[in-house]
């Protein structure tokens, strides 16, 4: 499939089902470069947090591997901290991630999905949530994907060029 410059930049949020909302974006950038920025926490700690939160994040663990875990903490305020942690369920190196996410008893299923196009990468971010309610719930975390996507795409840019 052929890509068009058209087809850059622009991230899609669906919600495809009760339970599933699905993110998609093309990076001009191979799967391999788009999986470290996804897995390496120096990296990863630099696009995750949409600025516009503006509380501090800090990767405590990112051990991307089958039955590894991650934790990742937002500095509140009056000291307050917001974590989110779980495990990783599946890891195809380049390829593809899927974690749970454990700060709440209604925590999606997280999956993303690194596509090679051209050189280019398509990425497909999907959670699904055990219930309608839950999705209603936490939709507000993939409305700030296109953020995080773009600076992700500020990161890979940097990379390709260093």
């Amino acid at each position: 499939m052929g890509l068009n410059a058209s087809d850059f930049g622009a991230t899609t949020v669906a919600r495809k089902s009760d339970t599933e909302v699905e993110v998609t974006r093309i990076f001009d950038a191979p799967p391999h470069l788009v999986y470290r920025a996804w897995t390496t926490p120096e990296l990863f700690q630099r696009w995750w947090a949409p600025k516009s939160i503006g509380a501090p994040m800090h990767v405590r663990e990112l051990d991307v591997r089958v039955g590894g875990g991650y934790r990742i903490e937002f500095d509140g305020e009056g000291g307050q901290v917001w974590a989110f942690f779980g495990r990783y369920i599946e890891v195809v190196p380049n390829e593809r991630i899927a974690w749970t996410n454990e700060e709440s008893d209604n925590g999606p299923i997280s999956t993303v999905i690194f596509e090679e196009r051209d050189g280019k990468t398509l990425l497909t971010f999907r959670e699904v949530h055990p219930s309608k309610e839950a999705l209603d719930e936490g939709i507000g975390g993939a409305e700030g994907m296109p953020e995080q996507l773009a600076q992700l795409e500020e990161l890979l840019r940097e990379l390709a060029e260093g």
